[in-house]
Parts: structure tokens; sequence; C-alpha cells
């Protein structure tokens, strides 16, 4: 790829939500994108607008949880556009519920989906990528990769096997020597339809337990951590927070989260008798990107742009740590 050459760019999930961001910051590249999701009605609403703001897209209608088609949608995108050059994989799937009323059946669905669909998109980029010795692959995380909340153990444990993943597949192209790079971005809770067909047992419909992110931050982040060797973004405070309480007072946050985290992620609207989630099928329709929650979602991210800016803000706090010491030695 060359300066002038747009880049191709698979994105699973890439028709609603998070994916539906992340397409179109890269349309905004004029980039050449293989659009991977299951909804039809969706995806070809994403095409559109990646066509309109000069990109190219290539519809591929799938379930990443099946192994054999997310290679298929590889070979078909190169075949379409040339070598792959970044592999985002956004795809999740989620159940809301007590663990014991869970069926088992449901939690094998999450985590083929969340976690067997990240393993299969990258094992697709890396049978590419590694022979050409060049590439990008974004696995999209949670804060909930390293901090487990109560209602969702199913998704927090496939978002902790993706960071185990992560570790054990950079440390071997990193002993290859390999050009290829595998990063994740750690995402708060994001304002996304998710939140309106995620399949729940509660009586009350999901909402995020605090104040969410518009997709836009994250696919911000998703964009940067593609184009920049950064093993780990972490995106917005709340994701900080997570992280490090965990680290550091892993047991006070169990029993805080016990206290406050099932309410806290029930809204006050009653699940209707004609609710549909997108556990094993679509929900029809096109549903763009954001979900009902535009009125709370912050819009920016201010310890994003912190991360982004490390290196620059690193010398500015060594250029004042050395300014005081000579205003300080000249007054001594």
């Amino acid at each position: 790829m060359t300066a002038k050459t747009p880049p191709t760019v698979v994105i699973t999930g890439a028709s609603a939500g998070v994916g539906r961001a992340v397409v179109r910051r890269f349309a905004r590249d004029k980039a050449r994108i293989a659009l991977i999701a299951r909804g039809v009605d969706g995806l070809n609403a994403t095409a559109r607008e990646v066509e309109a703001a000069g990109g190219e897209a290539l519809i591929l209608p799938l379930d990443v949880s099946d192994a054999a088609a997310v290679e298929q949608a590889a070979q078909a995108t190169e075949d379409r556009f040339g070598p792959i050059h970044i592999w985002i994989n956004i795809a999740f799937a989620g159940v809301m519920s007590r663990f014991l009323d869970m069926d088992l059946d449901d939690y094998r669905r999450v985590t083929d989906v969340t976690y067997h669909g990240q393993v299969y998109g990258t094992m697709a980029a890396l049978r590419r990528m590694v022979p050409r010795d060049h590439g990008s692959i974004v696995l999209v995380g949670s804060a909930l990769a390293y901090r487990g909340i109560p209602l969702q153990s199913a998704y927090c444990g496939a978002k902790h096997a993706i960071q185990g993943f992560q570790d054990s597949v950079r440390s071997e192209l990193i002993h290859a020597r390999s050009k290829v790079h595998v990063s994740m971005v750690q995402l708060p809770g994001v304002n996304t339809p998710q939140f309106d067909w995620i399949r729940t047992t509660l009586p009350r419909k999901a909402r995020p337990a605090s104040p969410p992110y518009q997709p836009e931050v994250a696919a911000d982040a998703i964009h940067y951590a593609a184009h920049h060797r950064r093993k780990q973004i972490i995106v917005g405070f709340p994701s900080v927070e997570a992280i490090w309480g965990d680290r550091l007072a892993s047991s006070a946050l169990d029993h805080y989260l016990a206290a406050t985290g099932v309410d806290g992620q029930q809204a006050q609207e009653a699940v209707g008798p004609d609710y549909k989630d997108n556990l094993y099928a679509p929900v029809p329709g096109d549903h763009g990107a954001h979900g009902r929650f535009d009125a709370i979602a912050r819009r920016r991210s201010p310890q994003l742009w912190m991360t982004k800016h490390r290196l620059a803000l690193g010398a500015g706090a060594l250029l004042a740590a050395a300014s005081a010491w000579l205003v300080g030695r000249k007054a001594r």
C-alpha cells in the first residue's frame, strides 16, 4: 500500500453500532472495505454510505462463528480488492442474565461469536498477512476484559479470553520478528443498538451502567489502533478506573458491583412481549450506529486524547520539569 493507494479493510460487525461507526471512519479515507455482518438490510445501507463517501464496499453476509465462512470472506476480499491491509474484529453477542438462569446453548453462542469470531478473523488475516510481512489486526475488547460484572458472565468471559489470546499471538509474532501488528482496544459502555436487542432473562430493558460514549469515540480509537503499533488502547476514564480498580482492589469491587451492578444495568422500561433479540438471527432493518441514549452519551474522551498524544505530553512534562529545575537553580 502506497501513500496514494487506499487501504483494504475488513470489518466484522459492520452493519450497526460500533462497527457501523468504524466503517464510516474508514470510508473517510476512501478505503476499500469488506463489510461482514448477518443483517442484509444494515449491510446494504452501510455499503451505500461507503460509496457516498468515495470508498468501495463489498458486502459479505455471514456469521463470524462459522470459521469456513470467515476464511471464504477473506479470500473474496482479496479477490476483489487485493491484499488485506487492516482487519478489525468487532462482532459480538451478549445475554443479560444471572448465570444460573442462562441456557448453556446461549452461553456457548455468546462465546462462539464474541471470542471464536475474533479468533477466526485473526487466523484468516494472519494467513495472508504473515507471508507478506505486513498488516494490522485490531481486536475490539472492553474494560470487561479485565473486570467482570454481574449479569454478563458469558460476555465478560469471552472478552477476558480475547485479552489472553492477544498476549499469546502477539508474543509469537514478536518471536518470529514479524512486522504484522495485533492491537486491542478496550471500550467503555457505548451508545449502540445492542441495548435494544440483547437477549435478556430480566424483566426490564438493558441499559449501560454509566453514561456511555458515542460510537464515534470508539471508532476514533479503533482507527488510531489500526495505524499505530500500540499493544492496547484504553478508551474513557471509566475503563481506566475499572481496569486499575480491579488490579488494586478486586475483592472490594466484587462487593461494590454486587450492590450496584444488577439494578444499574436495567432501565425502567419493561421488556415487552414483542421484544426481539439478535442472538441467533439479526433483527430486520437498518439500525445505524447509535442507540437510544443520545441524550446522556459522551461525545468526547479527554483520556483517549491524552493516550493518542502521550509522547507530546510526556515531552512537555519533561520540558516543564527541566524549566522548573533551571529556574530553581538560578534562584538559588
